[in-house]
């Protein structure tokens, strides 16, 4: 009865709601002047139309103008700018400032919230915060402890503030929201906390609670249509989820959704992806472990499942699927396309039709992938839509207590949460990647709320044989599934990409530089180095007739997290610290915005 209930709400609700995406979020990506997204548009391209900083000349770029933080710990993220106002986050505690841009970045205002700092402790892999959106005259900000909050956009006061978790039991936040229509959508950490995770849709004038939908457990916590959800193109059946799961534990079967959600006004969904299945010890929740680990197709006002798509059943090595959705309307087989790109942890770069979820492309982003040999695209195949697991690299098979070596990628993928661009002048997708790999032993644990509910131990390395370092920066045919070229890199390219329209594509690395090279050719045109390593995104604006590039330093984040917390444990922050030992040669804590332009001549 509920689900029925649900949808009959939600069809009032779409009845009063606009009959587009909402108005002030359109008019500011129609805009390039102005960022109001993080993804800088609904479909994720990350692309900007500015092209005043150009190949020929992006190689004069200076700063123009720098801004501290006043906060160590990993930048995720990137500033927003709304008009005249640029709007900077910061990691825990969230700190959130109004820079004035005709009055030299003069803080116009400054929200601090007052959270607990017990939630430090709970927020895996480093206190990051993917940044802030604005919709309506507000800017919304998802705390680390969960509270999401409504700032006038003019004043910095509080419009409303609701509690979307519980730190106590493990649930905590660190990504950016989507504000659609009359709704802010926002997602929950704490996969390795055992938590039961969804997405949630809240009023964006009120803050009143309209839909959850939960990764796993009955049809209607999940709000699934047993019928008419699909997934590659079948309904899914009735209790889809709870089959896969052995009695109760999808109550702690985490499948978080700390990722990027992404909206096609014309379809009416949104998309994202859900996370890991808890614990990582696969041996402890036998089954698929649906719908952990899929990319989700939703309808924004009933929050209504369209169709689902399940990357790797039953995870044996913490590949979560919360990386970005881009949407992109191309050419396959000479037939327009409304499609789906997703590079997702596991290594493999998917293409699928959006309106649909058929599966259309999988192929390998990283050469080194060798946990699966590929994944079977035979329509006629039981094992369809699947990646065909390497009996070698199974910690599955291997079994509990057994030191499954060689693995690729590492846990934190062949591509974490660091987003992807794409360009409509060249249809390529730039992909910041990490070339990483691991040993991996999973053991035994007991769940129990609001403690560490992990289960494996993990050492993470260069990818052997091959160039040496941690990371690749590719062009990556999203069509044909083939890279383009790629840029090695001595540490894992951990920030945001951004390709604009003067053929420019950038990025920053773990040491701190900012890169600018050739979209065509991948041809490094630029570098500067940073005061910290970047883990933040590049964004671009214009201000009276000027085009700037920014992007926020303070390094961080799962591979940072050796040097963000002081910790030398090899095996500390799930492996990353022995890993990224190196790193702490090459730049050191930080909080800073730097902002370039060409020179005035």
């Amino acid at each position: 009865m509920r689900a029925v209930h649900l949808l009959a709400l939600g069809a009032g609700l779409a009845a009063a709601s606009p009959a587009l995406a909402n108005e002030s979020v359109m008019k500011g990506i129609a805009n390039p002047a102005e960022q109001v997204l993080q993804t800088v548009d609904y479909a994720n391209t990350r692309y900007s139309k500015l092209d005043q900083i150009n190949a020929n000349n992006v190689k004069n770029l200076q700063v123009a103008w720098t801004f501290s933080t006043g906060v160590l710990r990993g930048h995720e993220g990137s500033p927003l700018v709304v008009g005249n106002i640029m709007y900077v986050h910061t990691p825990f505690p969230n700190i959130v400032y109004a820079l004035d841009l005709d009055q030299g970045a003069k803080i116009v205002w400054k929200y601090e919230p007052k959270q607990d700092p017990s939630v430090i402790p709970v927020m895996c892999c480093d206190t990051v915060n993917r940044g802030l959106a604005y919709a309506d005259g507000a800017i919304l900000l998802h705390q680390a402890d969960t509270t999401l909050v409504s700032l006038d956009a003019k004043s910095g006061k509080v419009n409303w503030s609701v509690k979307n978790g519980d730190p106590s039991k493990g649930e905590t936040n660190t990504a950016t929201v989507l504000p659609v229509k009359d709704k802010v959508i926002v997602g929950i950490s704490g996969g390795e906390f055992g938590v039961n995770c969804h997405v949630t849709a809240y009023d964006l004038k009120t803050g009143k609670k309209v839909w959850r939908g939960h990764s796993q457990g009955p049809d209607a916590d999940m709000i699934m249509d047993p019928e008419k959800t699909t997934s590659l193109g079948k309904p899914v059946g009735k209790d889809s989820s709870l089959k896969t799961w052995e009695g109760d534990q999808w109550k702690t079967g985490g499948g978080c959704t700390w990722g990027w959600f992404s909206y096609d006004p014309k379809l009416d969904l949104m998309y994202y992806g859900s996370g890991n299945p808890s614990t990582w010890n696969p041996k402890q929740r036998p089954g698929d472990n649906k719908w952990s680990m899929t990319i989700w197709a939703r309808n924004p006002d009933t929050g209504m499942a369209k169709w689902v798509y399940q990357m790797t059943p039953h995870d044996e090595w913490d590949y979560d699927g919360i990386n970005e959705m881009i949407l992109t309307d191309q050419k396959i087989d000479g037939k327009d396309r409304p499609l789906l790109t997703h590079f997702d942890r596991n290594g493999f770069g998917y293409t699928l039709d959006r309106a649909t979820g058929e599966l259309l492309v999988a192929e390998k982003y990283d050469p080194v992938v060798n946990w699966a040999t590929k994944v079977d695209m035979d329509k006629g195949s039981k094992t369809y839509g699947r990646p065909l697991v390497v009996s070698k690299y199974s910690t599955e098979q291997n079994g509990e207590d057994v030191n499954s070596k060689g693995i690729c990628p590492a846990a934190l993928g062949s591509k974490d949460q660091q987003p992807a661009a794409y360009s409509p002048k060249t249809q390529l997708f730039y992909v910041p990647t990490n070339h990483v790999c691991m040993d991996y032993e999973p053991f035994r644990v007991t769940y129990t709320p609001g403690q560490p509910y992990v289960g494996a131990t993990l050492s993470m390395y260069p990818a052997p044989g091959s160039h040496g370092g941690m990371g690749n920066f590719i062009a990556w045919d999203g069509v044909n599934g083939k890279i383009k070229w790629s840029n090695p890199e001595q540490f894992s390219a951990w920030g945001g990409a951004l390709a604009t329209a003067g053929d420019v594509v950038f990025y920053g690395t773990l040491e701190g530089y900012l890169k600018a090279v050739d979209s065509k050719s991948g041809k490094e045109l630029y570098k500067f180095k940073t005061p910290s390593g970047i883990i933040g995104n590049v964004m671009t604006y214009e201000h009276k007739g000027k085009q700037y590039v920014g992007v926020l330093s303070g390094v961080g984040g799962w591979a940072g997290i050796g040097l963000a917390a002081g910790l030398t444990d090899p095996n500390a922050g799930l492996g990353a610290v022995g890993g990224y030992a190196a790193l702490s040669s090459y730049t050191n804590l930080g909080g800073q915005l730097t902002v370039f332009a060409l020179p005035n001549n």
